[in-house]
């Protein structure tokens, strides 16, 4: 199939449309099954994968400020989602384990509560995953009133803030 030149960016804006409607809908079903927006969901995977682990670790695992990530973890014991605990070993440090909401909520997660998109970027073959960062970056690199800062805002949290 031959391309027009004029066609190309209207069909690149397409496959965007594609991966932010596809995010948008895997989301909304996570909090429709959980009860939960999926950066909390992807919050109480994580605590459910590695018990008792600290707020700093939880943070750079989901790749958001420290602080954001202790209002969300405040917010989920608050709501018995979550439980802290001391290390015996250290009491100064606290860990996280899931609490009996959250283990409710974790039996009804349809899937990974990150989304589908850091999935499908994991299986796809590192030479096109390089060429992807690269092109990105160019994008990015022109994109005008670009907020860098968003790249610390999970895609949960985005695409829910959009409805």
């Amino acid at each position: 199939m031959k391309h027009h030149a004029a066609d190309l960016p209207l069909e690149v804006l397409q496959q965007f449309r594609v991966i932010y409607g596809t995010m948008r809908q895997y989301f909304r079903t996570i909090e429709q099954c959980c009860g939960l927006p999926g950066s909390q969901m992807w919050i109480l995977q994580e605590v459910e994968r590695t018990p008792s682990i600290g707020v700093t670790e939880l943070a750079q695992r989901l790749g958001i400020h420290q602080s954001t990530c202790s209002q969300l973890v405040e917010k989920l014991v608050g709501q018995h989602y979550l439980e802290k605990q001391k290390n015996p070993a250290d009491l100064r440090r606290v860990g996280l384990v899931l609490g009996p909401q959250g283990r409710s909520a974790m039996q009804r997660l349809p899937g990974p509560a990150e989304g589908v998109l850091p999935g499908a970027l994991s299986s796809m073959p590192e030479v096109a995953l390089k060429t992807l960062n690269i092109n990105l970056a160019e994008l990015i690199f022109h994109l005008r009133g670009r907020d860098d800062e968003f790249a610390q805002v999970p895609l949960a949290e985005m695409v829910r803030d959009a409805e």
